[in-house]
Order: structure tokens, then C-alpha cells, then sequence
């Protein structure tokens, strides 16, 4: 049975597919990844394939490996910071990075999954309830909050009645 590729339109046979440990791995991750996140996947993985040349499906296993933890884990980190990063935040960076590619602004391919994490670190979610918010890693790096003016008041009084 012959299959088509629907990003680059390679064509293969599906039994080579199966036989081959790094389309067979590549298949396992795409079948786990179903819906739109997973035709998202498909069209991001084209991004990597060289111009003159088509994608390996060593590569495109390899790939998918690269980010199926964090796709599972639905968190990314990014410089040093964690992310809540669950489907639907993998679906709009994708569709960014098209975007970008298709403007211009990104050039192919592309080496690693820089690009597309720090687009998700600016994700900003669907509504006021779900904005992202980085998830800190230790105390160490939380930021040191000064107490108000209305805290200190209330523990001057409360000093005053203890007494």
C-alpha cells in the first residue's frame, strides 16, 4: 500500500514505512498525536527539510522524540523557565511559525525547536483565565516582594494590642 506525505508529497509504501525503525518510531509518535495537534506536528516537521533534499524518516523521528515529552508533560522551558504549554498552545505555535516562515521571517530549515519554543513562551492562552504564567523553578528564583504600607500597619496595631 502506498501512502503520500501530506506536507512534502513524498510517496511510500506503508509496509517500508513499518520496516524502517525510524519511520516506524515516527509513525508510533504521529499516532499517539492525533486531531489537530497532530497535522500541526506534520506541517512543523516539514519545516526542516533542506530545499534540495527530502526529510529522513530517521530525522523526522529523531524530531519528534526532541518534543513529544514536553507535548506529554504539556510544559516547555524556555531560558531557564518552565511553561504551561498544553495542545492548543502547541497548535498556535505552530500556526506561528508557518506564519513566519510564509512571511519570511523565518528561514529553512530549521536546525532545532528554538524558534518554535520561544514563540510558546509568549503564549498568552484564549482567554484572561488561562494566561500563561511561568512556573518557577526554586524559591531562590521567585522575586522578592516589599510588604505595603498597609501591611506594616496592620502589624504595627496588631503589636499594639498584643502589647
Amino acid at each position: 500500500m502506498r501512502t503520500r506525505c501530506p506536507n512534502c508529497g513524498t510517496t511510500i509504501s506503508l509496509d517500508a514505512l513499518i520496516a524502517h525503525d525510524g519511520a516506524r518510531d515516527a509513525l508510533g509518535v504521529a499516532f499517539k498525536l492525533s486531531g489537530q495537534l497532530g497535522n500541526a506536528l506534520v506541517r512543523y516537521v516539514g519545516l526542516f527539510r533542506p530545499e534540495t533534499r527530502e526529510l529522513t524518516m530517521d530525522r523526522v523521528a529523531k524530531l519528534l522524540a526532541e518534543i513529544l515529552p514536553d507535548i506529554q508533560a504539556q510544559r516547555i522551558e524556555r531560558n531557564g523557565v518552565e511553561f504551561n504549554a498544553p495542545a492548543v498552545c502547541w497548535v498556535w505555535a505552530i500556526e506561528q511559525t508557518l506564519g513566519a516562515r510564509d512571511s519570511g521571517r523565518l528561514a529553512t530549515p530549521l536546525k532545532g525547536h528554538g524558534w518554535l519554543y520561544q514563540v510558546m513562551s509568549q503564549w498568552q492562552g484564549e482567554s484572561t483565565a488561562n494566561v500563561l504564567v511561568p512556573v518557577v523553578a526554586s524559591a531562590k528564583a521567585a522575586p522578592m516582594v516589599r510588604p505595603s504600607q498597609t501591611t506594616y500597619a496592620l502589624q504595627a496595631l496588631q503589636e499594639r494590642l498584643n502589647g
